[in-house]
């Protein structure tokens, strides 16, 4: 396929908890900024479960077209159904620009689609813009019009890099949050809207923000017990607050992960105990905010 089959901007709607991120109306406003030197539309891309009543406040901000991944497999950020879900998006509807926030979800989330999809991404960027590559016409080599320049900070900060994809799309950019401008809001814009999903089959690469995987079946095939020593002692840590958590759902989480490890332990004490071994035993734990980590042996 060549490279002219690519068309429009595409902008990573990031919403935590069914509620969108800032940087999502910035990289809009952004996005519709280059998509109008190109004559193109701005296309805001909405991952998550039950997020379809999102779609008029990015139409309001701007969007053109709303692309809908909705799907129970997508209610919290996990690397691989994401990826899987915004790679998807991007090879069924080939956009020539994709924008992603530099968060932690889209530091992230940005590589690994990137790398799925056979591209370049350049992060972190503070200035976009539409124009040649080379930024000066040098002899005997094609001179590429319309390209976008992605600038960023380099060697800690004390320089700045102008950095093009010329040979592979789409062009994606990670962009830091605070440093474009958001569009003012239209009330009752409206956006053309598409509903689309690749579908999902969750395997072992389907973990939380933690690492974990609630897929019990396919770690306890992967594990190998007649493998491990006997006297392997399994540490337990409460999870890490992140991305807003509340102490609740934090122990929520904990209780999943210790119903999966719990049934690890139980497999390796009986393994233990046939080896003539004491084993291994442990015991829940409760989230206390504390900093201290808590080990069960």
């Amino acid at each position: 396929m060549g490279l002219e089959e690519y068309k429009g901007v595409f902008v990573f709607a990031q919403q935590v908890d069914n509620k969108l991120s800032g940087i999502s109306f910035e990289l809009i406003g952004e996005g519709k900024r280059l998509a109008d030197k190109l004559d193109e539309k701005v296309t805001a891309v909405l991952i998550g479960s039950d997020v379809k009543g999102l779609v008029d406040e990015l139409a309001e901000y701007g969007a053109d077209r709303v692309i809908v991944v909705d799907d129970p497999e997508l209610k919290e950020y996990r690397t691989e159904p994401y990826a899987h879900a915004l790679a998807s998006v991007i090879n069924e509807y080939k956009p020539e620009i994709v924008l992603v926030g530099a968060t932690a979800i889209g530091r992230d989330l940005g590589p690994t689609v990137s790398a799925r999809v056979a591209t370049g991404l350049t992060a972190d960027c503070t200035l976009l813009e539409i124009g040649d590559f080379p930024l000066v016409a040098l002899p005997n080599q094609e001179q590429k019009h319309n390209q976008l320049l992605m600038t960023r900070p380099a060697f800690g900060g004390n320089t700045i890099a102008t950095i093009a994809c010329p040979d592979n799309r789409p062009q994606m950019a990670t962009v830091r949050p605070g440093v474009m401008q958001k569009l003012d809001r239209v009330a009752g814009k409206k956006a053309e809207v598409i509903e689309y999903n690749p579908g999902f089959i969750p395997n072992n690469k389907y973990v939380d923000d933690m690492g974990m995987s609630w897929n019990m079946e396919v770690m306890a095939k992967e594990l190998n017990f007649e493998n491990m020593p006997n006297d392997i002692h399994l540490s337990m840590r409460t999870p890490v607050k992140t991305l807003g958590d509340s102490k609740e759902t934090m122990q929520e989480n904990y209780n999943k992960a210790f119903k999966v490890f719990k049934r690890i332990v139980d497999d390796m004490t009986e393994k233990a105990v046939e080896a003539g071994d004491k084993g291994l035993t442990t015991e829940p734990v409760h989230y206390d905010d504390s900093t201290e980590s808590s080990e069960n042996k």
